[in-house]
């Protein structure tokens, strides 16, 4: 399917969800019961990360005071997939329900992709990751800026900028992310690190407990010992002398090469190799 337009797609899809959610006080035969076992999960779910925890009180809260919201699903062949509510879905289920409250919306794949992405972004279900996943996958499926994104999900550009940036951290780091070893705050900082330096800087984090501020001090002291230490390098490269071994390998008659710190060695054949194994076992 094509992308949609410059954001125009972006607006009515954002006008259908709360069109969606807007319809169950308006109109009650909008709302059905379905049987939970024939709603499958959304393949475009964005979301990969659930709280064990949250998810029990949330199906606590289910068994106890109802479903206040429904979940939104289109029908399928065999059923009906959900679009939009994981969360409720999933406890629902742990929650040994057999039937779940529903909106019953027309959609393709592509909407149903959408709607996922949306859904979890307005409700801030999203890890910084998951996030930053799902800012790439809108930004691709609209055709739009940074900013236009931010303008129609009333995000900062500079918010979108430094989230979708967490992709570039090591999947080590991600997941301590992910996991909350380590904060949003503290990733964004670790961006431009290489991988060793990363895992070198997050084991701190969790070990010391460093806040965001030591952690860019931390960086800061990192990069200085980088910079003195490939300095030094390039002034040791500087110093070698090739003079002595140079003359000596030019008497033995091999043709070499220096460059900085290399000295290459050319042999023309088998017997300039076997030249130069006799002479230096006769040392």
């Amino acid at each position: 399917m094509k992308s949609q337009k410059l954001g125009r797609g972006l607006d009515a899809l954002l006008g259908e969800i709360d069109e969606a959610y807007d319809n169950e006080g308006s109109s009650k035969d909008s709302i059905i019961e379905l049987d939970l076992k024939s709603i499958r999960p959304n393949p475009y779910q964005p979301r990969k990360h659930f709280d064990d925890e949250a998810l029990g009180e949330l199906a606590n809260s289910i068994k106890h005071d109802g479903l206040i919201q429904p979940i939104v699903v289109t029908e399928d062949v065999d059923g009906y997939i959900l679009i939009a509510g994981e969360r409720r879905y999933r406890a629902s289920k742990l929650a040994k329900l057999k039937t779940i409250r529903a909106i019953i919306q027309n959609s393709d794949e592509q909407k149903m992709r959408q709607f996922a992405l949306i859904e979890n972004i307005q409700r801030q279900e999203l890890n910084s990751i998951e996030l930053a996943n799902a800012y790439g996958e809108l930004l691709k499926l609209h055709n739009i800026t940074q900013e236009e994104l931010g303008s129609k999900i009333h995000k900062s550009r500079t918010h979108i900028t430094n989230t979708i940036r967490l992709l570039q951290l090591s999947p080590k780091t991600q997941k301590a992310l992910i996991e909350g070893k380590i904060t949003a705050g503290h990733a964004k900082v670790l961006v431009g690190l290489d991988e060793r330096q990363q895992q070198l800087v997050v084991n701190s984090i969790v070990g010391q407990k460093l806040s965001v501020r030591e952690v860019e001090s931390m960086i800061k002291s990192l990069k200085n010992e980088q910079f003195s230490s490939n300095k030094l390098n390039k002034e040791t490269a500087k110093k070698l002398d090739f003079t002595n071994i140079q003359t000596k390998f030019d008497d033995l008659g091999f043709k070499v090469k220096s460059s900085q710190n290399k000295l290459t060695i050319e042999f023309k054949d088998n017997s300039d190799i076997e030249k130069l194994l006799t002479y230096l076992n006769n040392l």
